[in-house]
């Protein structure tokens, strides 16, 4: 198996996005619309088609190639993109640090797939991107998404009003992190000294 693909369980897999995701993607995200809506911010209707995913994962990718983002899709059996997870605001030096933002189709919700991805993504940012700490915020009420947190390692340490603009209003977000480790820096971004 490809080294950059890894098992979340029988059919699903966790691998890089890339860009012939934006067909995949831009079907998850119609099928999915109504249910994260609560979730996420007003969305232009090219957004859920195919030509404004590939434009949006041409930004998603360049920040990736600069270094500011880690992105990931959930495949299916057929390696059919059923949700992203994504590392953005990638700081090396001494923050050693990234924001964790993710999503899941609404035929593959409930299953646990969060939950296994959010801890192998933890593996991938402690052990291959030397990291050491990663955030992530919920809205209060999205007691779901704090639920995988917890479960994955991550603690609370504040709640930011006016936070970000969902669903049409700026809302409030209960802010999350957690600490991958207390050691020295490592991965292969450690060389670098960056």
């Amino acid at each position: 198996m490809n080294d950059d693909i890894h098992r979340i369980d029988a059919e699903i897999r966790l691998r890089p996005l890339a860009p012939d995701d934006a067909a995949a993607l831009a079907g998850a995200l119609t099928r999915s619309r109504a249910y994260m809506r609560p979730w996420e911010p007003v969305r232009p209707a090219a957004f859920y088609t195919e030509e404004g995913q590939r434009e949006r994962l041409a930004g998603v990718l360049a920040d990736r190639d600069a270094g500011r983002a880690m992105p990931w899709v959930l495949c299916d059996a057929r390696d059919r993109a059923v949700g992203a997870f994504t590392l953005n605001g990638v700081v090396l030096g001494a923050f050693r640090s990234a924001a964790l933002g993710y999503w899941i189709d609404v035929d593959f919700a409930g299953r646990g797939l969060a939950t296994a991805a959010v801890r192998l993504i933890c593996e991938l940012a402690r052990d291959e991107m030397g990291l050491h700490r990663i955030e992530a915020g919920t809205l209060p009420y999205n007691v779901a998404s704090q639920r995988v947190l917890a479960k994955c390692g991550f603690e609370q340490i504040g709640l930011a009003p006016g936070y970000l603009h969902i669903d049409g209003e700026w809302r409030e977000h209960r802010l999350f992190q957690r600490l991958l480790h207390d050691g020295p820096v490592t991965g292969a971004r450690a060389a670098t000294g960056a």
